[in-house]
């Protein structure tokens, strides 16, 4: 077999000596008992702590400001939908479609600059590009608290998506750059459902803001911007001190714990290849493997309705006939329901090693909640439960999506460019989605909306068969190729997951 290793019981070739590794995964490798090696790839732990011990410490170092700054990134950029609850739009005198352009605005920078953002992550480091980027679109939203027309509401908008473009990417590359791919699933998912408490946070945060309405002159909307962008600020300069770099800048741990990790990383996903930067003629080299534009479409068929849910939801909830104050109260328990279910989606595809099953299921989910939402019009009652199912389905697939498509991804360089690419590519669905719900489809129960919401969807499913039959196809092309190409381990780290020792998870 592929990635087979030489027997050594030698604990040094444990501990950094052995300069390679085969870049192989293994669902059925046997799980020792010893606690002083990792669990699925005999590696041997630093002798004053175990596995276990030190990936909670990583975990507590890691995911929780992560999960944080997405959460604030998230809330800064959806609070226009609870702003326009409290007058944003007959404030600013914005007519017809000018709301859902000012939304589409965001998308254009965002888009472009999520590549680049990724490389300028490893070059300046992650502490410091994410914390002045977390900076730029705190200051950003307070700007949108202040603008007085239309065009400053497009401008703010605008520089918006440039400030945010890098963090979702960015926080994702990073976390896949910490974890084994068995036990990514989890993190990625409580890093991805920060989106869920940002939107039942949004919720009661603008139900409480909503009472400062017209304090000092101000309308309520204002506020809303004004002071969660203050907020913003404010941890983006205490972040700048505790986000985390890479394993191999990693202070916080000792050179044992650092060389543990970065073993334990080098069996599961190979070589990183974290030495060297990343050039143009890489960029191009990860363009080259047709998965690459698979793992786009997979997320961008649901970053449609993910989006249309996020801007329209507080409007959608108002014609059920509740008062602003009430709308804003009854968006939070969907958001709270999705965070729920994802984190127990999360939970069974790392116990089973398996991403697949658990994009299919959320996504059928999904499609009942939408199938209900455009057949259903005279039960608001089983239509605020449909939008339960909505949120459950897309925001627990996302996260899986996402983390099965990175995670198959070999080396930093690899990583770093297809990451952003899936995030980038997929988030032209959003432009989509902010002329999805147009004001003239109020009267016809959003039908059109929500169709378009199912389609995108089915889009995504189409997306993730077609991903696994390509992994599942060429794990089998690789076992069954001769052993020995007479590759360099070189030539296997420039590779990545192209290697023919590397293996794809299912």
């Amino acid at each position: 077999m592929f990635g087979r290793e030489k027997k050594s019981t030698s604990p040094d070739s444990f501990l950094g000596n052995e300069q390679y590794a085969p870049n192989h995964y293994d669902p059925d490798t046997a799980h020792p008992a010893a606690g002083d090696y990792d669990e699925d790839l005999h590696v041997q732990c630093p002798p004053h702590t175990t596995q276990r011990k030190l990936v909670a410490k990583i975990d507590l170092r890691v995911i929780p400001v992560l999960s944080i700054l997405y959460l604030l990134a998230f809330l800064d950029r959806t609070n226009i939908a609870n702003a326009s609850i409290y007058g944003l739009q007959e404030e600013l005198g914005l007519r017809g479609s000018q709301y859902n352009t000012a939304l589409t605005i965001f998308f254009v920078p965002y888009i472009v600059f999520e590549i680049p953002s990724n490389i300028l992550l490893k070059k300046l480091k992650p502490h410091v590009w994410l914390s002045v980027c977390m900076f730029a679109f705190g200051f950003v939203t307070i700007c949108q608290g202040l603008v007085q027309n239309y065009s400053g509401l497009l401008a703010t908008r605008f520089f918006l998506g440039v400030a945010e473009t890098g963090m979702f990417p960015g926080s994702f590359y990073l976390i896949g750059m910490w974890y084994k791919r068995s036990e990514a699933q989890r993190r990625y998912t409580f890093f991805f459902s920060s989106t869920s408490l940002a939107g039942a946070f949004g919720g009661l945060l603008a139900s409480a803001i909503g009472k400062m309405h017209r304090m000092r002159g101000y309308l309520g909307w204002r506020w809303i911007f004004i002071l969660e962008g203050v907020l913003t600020c404010v941890v983006a300069f205490i972040f700048y001190f505790i986000i985390p770099d890479f394993p191999e800048e990693a202070k916080w741990l000792s050179e044992e714990e650092r060389t543990y990790i970065q073993n334990r990383l080098r069996k599961d996903q190979g070589r990183s290849a974290a030495e060297r930067s990343i050039g143009t003629r890489d960029v191009i080299n990860v363009f080259k493997d047709y998965k690459i534009f698979i793992g786009g479409f997979m997320y961008f068929g649901l970053i449609v309705p993910a989006y249309s849910y996020a801007f329209f939801a507080p409007g959608i909830i108002q014609t059920y006939g509740y008062s602003r104050i009430q709308t804003q109260l009854h968006s939070v328990p969907p958001w709270a329901a999705s965070f729920a279910f994802s984190m127990i989606i999360a939970y069974f595809s790392d116990k089973l090693k398996h991403r697949f099953a658990f994009t299919i299921a959320p996504i059928c989910l999904a499609i009942v909640g939408f199938g209900i939402l455009i057949t259903v019009h005279d039960n608001h009652t089983l239509q605020y439960g449909a939008l339960f199912l909505v949120t459950m389905g897309v925001y627990s697939a996302m996260p899986v999506i996402v983390c099965w498509f990175t995670m198959n991804l070999g080396g930093h360089h690899r990583r770093s460019v297809g990451t952003a690419w899936q995030i980038g590519f997929g988030n032209i669905g959003g432009i989509i989605a902010t002329y999805s719900f147009l004001p003239e489809d109020k009267p016809d129960f959003y039908r059109t909306g929500y169709s378009i919401c199912i389609g995108f969807i089915c889009l995504s499913a189409a997306s993730c068969i077609m991903y696994a039959v390509s992994v599942l196809w060429q794990n089998r092309m690789r076992e069954k190729a001769p052993t020995d190409l007479g590759l360099t381990e070189f030539e296997k780290t420039e590779k990545g997951d192209m290697s023919p020792d590397y293996r794809y998870l299912l």
